[in-house]
This record gives structure tokens, sequence and C-alpha cells, in this order.
């Protein structure tokens, strides 16, 4: 284990399903251009254009969340000093994951799909994951949403030609069987791939950022999620104005400058990097 008391000049971007690190394109020449290393790395398998995944999604139906963990967590190993972690939607559950698994200066989920224990699911939400979770056979495939679909879940009240730029130029499948058994998490014995310690004092500072518009991971979700926390540990939530996918759209630059602003004003002065 090794201490740092310098401040964070890394960020590590964590992108969330029906995406590809493309979706932070616009924050990472943003960062990068006030001076931070930032990596946003790919799901395993998901290291290709999303043209090519859309074209054959057989990598969406292979990962697991225990991959996707693995993938994140070497990439921190290699960094000198903990990272600000940034994640949006699954990435948010899966910053809240490395979390509490040592990594990070500070963490901030933007629309953060839910940890285990969050039972929590508006109309909105149910409505969102429906063309996934209405057929138990997309458990074992990659399921897409048509435009309309995603203008529902992602892009609600964003003009319709904008919506389906967005759209073509960002969105892949999802992986079924992931989201299936985030609905199971709160059902099934024992631990799943998304349990962390809601009470675990060591982890790095955590700030939620729900949209006030977001229909697939509304606030209600962000809400009961920070709830859960009973740590010493600093957790916040705020909100933003948008919807589920407002880190692309107009605006997006005053979220991504709160998200830094917060990390690097709460990051741990003597950060712990697992080793």
């Amino acid at each position: 284990m090794s201490s740092e008391t310098t401040a964070p000049d890394t960020i590590v971007l964590v992108h969330g399903f029906w995406m590809t690190p493309r979706s932070w394109e616009h924050w990472i020449a943003h960062y990068e251009a006030a001076g931070y290393r930032v990596i946003a790395p790919a799901y395993p398998g998901f290291d290709v254009e999303v043209e090519a995944l859309n074209a054959d999604p057989t990598p969406i139906e292979q990962v697991t969340v225990p991959q996707i963990i693995e993938r994140y967590e070497s990439a921190i190993k290699e960094l000198d000093k903990p990272p600000i972690i940034i994640g949006h939607s699954a990435g948010g559950a899966f910053t809240q994951i490395l979390l509490d698994h040592g990594f990070g200066a500070a963490g901030v989920a933007i629309n953060s799909a839910p940890t285990e224990g969050v039972p929590v699911a508006p109309l909105s939400q149910l409505r969102s994951t429906f063309p996934v979770l209405k057929n138990p056979a997309n458990r074992h495939r990659a399921v897409g949403f048509t435009h309309e679909q995603f203008q529902y879940a992602f892009t609600n009240g964003v003009d319709e030609e904008l919506s389906r730029r967005l759209y073509e130029r960002y969105a892949i499948p999802a992986n079924g069987g992931i989201l299936w058994n985030s609905v199971l998490a709160n059902i099934q014995p024992g631990h799943q791939d998304t349990w962390v310690d809601y009470k675990n004092d060591d982890r790095a500072p955590l700030l939620f950022i729900s949209g006030t518009q977001d229909h697939i991971m509304p606030p209600a979700v962000q809400r009961s999620n920070h709830k859960h926390y009973k740590s010493d540990t600093v957790t916040e939530i705020t909100e933003f104005e948008g919807p589920h996918f407002m880190v692309a759209l107009e605006g997006w630059e005053k979220i991504a400058d709160h998200a830094l602003a917060w990390a690097l004003e709460h990051s741990t002065t003597e950060a712990i990097s697992p080793s």
C-alpha cells in the first residue's frame, strides 16, 4: 500500500450500458484541455468502434460484471496515484464498486444504476428497461434499443433530429443477462455482482449527480442509493436539469466542471492505492 498527499492528476471515465467510451469523447477533450490525464477504458471486448459492435454484438453478450470491474481495477493499478473516477449509468454503479474495493481518491456517479439492495423501480424505469426484461430469453442476448426506445430512456425532451444523431453515433446493444441479474440481485441469496459495503468507512468520497428528467435511472433511484450509505465517509447528492444522456447534451460542461471541482475538493488527502 502507498500513500499520496498530492491532488489527483488523472481522471478515469467509466461508460454505461448501451454505450462505449465514445460517449465520453467531449469530456475527454474537456478534461485534457484542463491539464488532466484522462483514461476511458472500454469493457472487455468493447475495444472497437460502435459500428463494429452493432454489426457483431458477440462481445456484448459475453461480458460479465467481474470482468468489467477487473478491467478498470487493472487500469487504475497502473497509475502512480489514485485517480478521480467518474461513471455514468451502469458506470456509476461500477464507480461505487471500485470505490468500495479501495480504488480512487474520489468518485462521481452520474445518473447511476443502483447497486445491490436498492429496490426502487419507478414506472419510467420499468418502461425504459422493458425491451430487455420483457423476455427471459434476453438473459442470453445483447439487446438494443430502437430510436424511439432510446429517445424515451436516454434523450426524452430532446429534439428528435438531435436525438437520432446521438442514437446513431453512440448507441449499441446491452447485455441482457447483466440487466436481468441486477433486477434479481435483491431477491437472490448471498451477495451478487453489484454488491457494495454501505458501511465502508475506508472508501473515497462519493457524489451522486442525478438528472431531473431521467427516465431510466430517475432521481428516486439516486436518492435511494444515496440513503443506503451509512459510513462516515462523505457521500453527497445533487441534481442537474436533464435526461439520462445529459452528459452529451447542451450544458454538459457545467456537469463536468462540477464533478471535477467536487472531486478535487473532497479527494482524500492521503488516498490509499491498492497494490
